[in-house]
């Protein structure tokens, strides 16, 4: 397969699979010409790589989830300390999201929104620390 059509396949844009290419995630062949050709190992794993780059993995994570998977020795123990980890990172964003919500929304609430110069919001955010 050519870029394009894998790119197609694993819904990754062109740029991203060069991206992965360029830092050793996929190594596909390459033809006399210099063009990439895919194989369906490659296809798997790109799209294994675009699953769990959205479920939020950083590429680092990729790159060891990747290396587990193709271990057939590796203990499920390791990608679900991994997975953990990355749970618990998600939950404090969630929570500060939440936190963020919670300060937005009382200084909204606090706007009259009218003609006056007065705004909660920006006094908000002009206070020191």
């Amino acid at each position: 397969m050519n870029i394009g059509q894998v790119s197609e396949r694993a819904g990754l844009p062109a740029k991203t699979i060069r991206y992965y290419e360029d830092i050793g995630l996929v190594r596909p062949h390459r033809s006399a010409n210099g063009y990439r050709a895919f194989s369906e190992q490659d296809l798997h794993k790109l799209a294994f790589l675009a699953r769990a780059r959205a479920l939020g993995f950083t590429i680092e994570d990729c790159r060891t989830l990747l290396g587990l998977y193709e271990d057939e020795a590796r203990e499920s123990a390791d990608v679900k300390a991994l997975a953990s980890e990355h749970l618990h990172r998600i939950e404090e964003k969630i929570a500060q999201l939440r936190q963020m919500q919670d300060t937005l929304a009382r200084l909204v609430e606090a706007c009259h929104g009218d003609n006056r110069p007065d705004c909660p919001i920006l006094n908000d955010l002009a206070a020191e620390g």
